[in-house]
């Protein structure tokens, strides 16, 4: 056998869950090289192969058996492995004993500890084809299935019941037994154009005589570049465009062996119906490809991806065609019913749905928003009436016969219900941008009466359920407030609003009332709120000492915030920054120890020398200068005038005593230094700052 071999491995299954299919083969090929590493076996590239119905990896020349090695014991000290007349003790023979040889054949290694006994034998390499089965066994034990299966009279457990098993180290076929199936050469192709076994020689043949006798194109990243081939050419064919859902496309490429694309249509009379709940139907029921035309509308045709070359295509297009059209029907039916009432018409239900049984119905929790969306509109230049109407119809489409069907259509139901009632188009789009953002990176609310719904939404059930005492506790999180708490400080951030967090949470807390049961639950939401904050700059390649010299100053909105961090950034980067950095964590280290809180008045005629009179006007000067930057909000330009700050203080430091023994000129320094910090305090506690 030659140094290396190409290895094959393949696990034949009942249909994989098409939804996982894609994470286990990365799970089980990464799972595999990690073994391959433990076992010290060299390889080439590794590729993965996965279908509805295999797991199989391929391992380019990988080595056939492990290295030899050296292998170095170490046993007791010379000196207490010899006695005194140089006989062996009982300590040298014992690990002599365990190493199977005898005490002459022992080493001695020189260290600056002193001299041991070592054993050292040169221990020869595993063959890889007997590794193997541990390896692989171990790999398909770590796949993340949350629930395995037996079957049969079989006590295996899998995720699907195993059919066969090949495994090969070059044409070799390795001897295991895993899962209950006895391994072999042989793999089977496509359960309906090839069912019958099919002899792989060698692992370089596998996909090749898949692809050519198997029909099964065994790669799921080709299969997958196939189907968005075959959907965007069939959408071409007839005037349309393929929206490619990424999701959906993973999920149809584990349900086929061989694709074959089928173009199929519905009557053009669904298309009244929000296209949204179409879409649904197809995608998520159905696992349709749908169209669009060049205007970007929906079109009533789909594209479905079949797992056979039928034939009589015609036949799975009319199937599928007579399969969707009740869903179609029913969406249309939930559509022309709802029509008949106003979104209005549904307020009175909405207070027989709990919220939460302290924090009342959901009614209770829309007139709250509606307060608290009100303010926010104020403060941010919304339309308050709009705002409050828009807030007590916003859970109202979760009453609707369409929302009760797909529930993915809250918001947008809302949308289309109230440009049916004739409502203001800014109230239509507000309904819908309610729920912005759904997740990590979504879009989030544009107008002004969007934006104040979504925060005052997010804000009134993070302080409710806060000051009830339900906070989040580890990985339990039921009413998503993590989720709420960054999307708050996204909207925030990116919409650049001048808005106080405090407040906010305030005015939340004072819609709740005698709800809340936790005193200090402001505070407990606005550290929550900075912790979120903290981990949006961390993504953001903020140092953490940037971010707590900003956060110690406590910014009144997340706005001021990031202004601050940009700053304290920029400022890093000055060649003084690090002197001045230390120099302020030298000024609150003194200022702590003395004891004594320094006074805010400085006293010119308490100096002694001409170090605390120069630096003395340089922080008045400076003080004038940053003045109008600091209203600004320039505090980029107020780090950069007070960098100049470092030769003064520098001198300072270098030539006077701050505890000085006169009771009188020691509190003036400190209010001296006290006054410089201040200066610094007003954008970032920089003494926090690392070199």
């Amino acid at each position: 056998m030659a140094n290396t071999a190409d290895l094959l491995f393949e696990l034949g299954t009942e249909e994989l869950p098409p939804v996982a299919l894609k994470r286990l083969s990365e799970a089980f090929r990464q799972a595999f090289i990690d073994g391959l590493e433990k076992a010290h076996l060299s390889h080439g590239d590794v590729r993965s192969f996965a279908t509805p119905r295999r797991l199989g990896l391929l391992v380019e020349s990988c080595a056939t058996a492990q290295a030899d090695r050296e292998v170095e014991r170490r046993g007791p000290a010379v000196k207490v492995a010899f006695d005194d007349d140089g006989n062996p003790t009982r300590a040298a023979q014992g690990f002599a004993s365990s190493c199977g040889t005898t005490v002459d054949n022992l080493q001695r290694l020189e260290t600056p500890k002193g001299e041991w006994l070592v054993y050292q034998v040169k221990e020869a390499g595993e063959a890889t084809i007997d590794l193997l089965p541990a390896i692989a066994e171990e790999a398909l034990n770590r796949l993340p299935i949350p629930k395995r299966m037996r079957w049969g009279s079989s006590n295996a457990q899998f995720v699907r019941p195993v059919h066969w098993l090949l495994f090969l180290v070059g044409g070799e076929v390795v001897p295991c037994r895993l899962l209950d199936t006895e391994a072999g050469n042989l793999t089977y192709g496509h359960r309906f154009h090839h069912p019958q076994a099919i002899t792989v020689p060698a692992p370089g043949d596998y996909e090749r005589l898949l692809l050519e006798q198997g029909w099964v194109v065994a790669d799921f990243h080709k299969r997958q570049e196939r189907i968005r081939q075959q959907v965007e050419e069939a959408a071409e064919a007839i005037g349309g465009q393929a929206e490619i859902d990424e999701a959906l496309l993973d999920e149809v490429t584990g349900l086929v062996e061989w694709p074959v694309p089928i173009t199929a249509g519905f009557e053009e009379r669904f298309l009244e119906v929000p296209h949204e709940a179409l879409i649904s139907t197809m995608k998520k029921n159905q696992k349709y490809f749908h169209l669009l035309d060049r205007k970007g509308a929906l079109m009533n045709h789909f594209i479905t991806i079949a797992n056979i070359d039928s034939p009589r295509p015609e036949l799975i297009k009319a199937g599928n065609e007579r399969v969707v059209r009740p869903r179609l029907s029913d969406a249309m039916f939930f559509w022309q019913q709802d029509g008949k009432r106003t979104l209005e018409s549904h307020v009175d239900s909405l207070k027989s749905v709990l919220f939460q049984q302290k924090l009342g119905s959901l009614y209770d929790k829309s007139e709250r928003i509606s307060a608290l969306a009100a303010s926010i509109a104020r403060q941010i230049g919304g339309d308050e009436i709009l705002t409050t109407r828009a807030a007590l119809l916003s859970r109202c489409d979760l009453m609707t016969e369409m929302v009760l069907e797909f529930p993915d259509m809250q918001g947008t139901m809302g949308r289309y219900q109230a440009q049916r009632d004739g409502e203001p188009a800014e109230i239509s789009v507000a309904l819908e941008e309610f729920y912005m953002p759904r997740f990590s990176g979504d879009r989030l609310p544009a107008s002004r009466t969007g934006i104040a719904l979504s925060l005052a939404e997010r804000l009134d059930t993070l302080v409710g359920i806060f000051g009830i005492g339900m906070k989040p506790s580890g990985d339990k999180d039921p009413f998503a407030l993590r989720r709420a708490a960054l999307a708050c400080l996204r909207i925030l951030l990116e919409h650049r609003l001048q808005l106080e967090l405090r407040q906010l949470l305030q005015l939340a807390a004072d819609q709740l009332g005698a709800t809340l049961e936790q005193e200090d639950t402001v505070e407990q939401v606005y550290g929550f709120m900075l912790d979120r904050l903290k981990g949006i700059y961390l993504e953001r390649q903020v140092p953490v000492d940037l971010f707590e010299a900003v956060a110690a100053t406590r910014p009144d909105s997340v706005t001021d915030f990031d202004r601050r961090i940009q700053a304290v950034l920029s400022f890093r980067k000055l060649p003084e920054a690090g002197a001045l950095a230390a120099a302020n964590k030298r000024i609150s280290n003194i200022i702590r120890k003395s004891e004594q809180s320094p006074t805010r008045e400085v006293n010119s005629e308490l100096f002694e020398n001409d170090e605390e009179r120069a630096l003395h006007q340089a922080i008045v000067e400076k003080g004038q200068e940053i003045g109008p930057l600091m209203e600004a909000f320039s505090y980029e330009e107020v780090l950069q005038r007070l960098a100049t700050l470092r030769e003064p203080v520098d001198r300072f430091f270098d030539h006077v005593m701050v505890m000085a023994e006169d009771p009188a000129i020691r509190a003036n320094r400190l209010a001296l230094l006290n006054q410089m910090a201040e200066l610094f305090l007003g954008v970032a506690d920089v003494s926090r700052i690392q070199e």
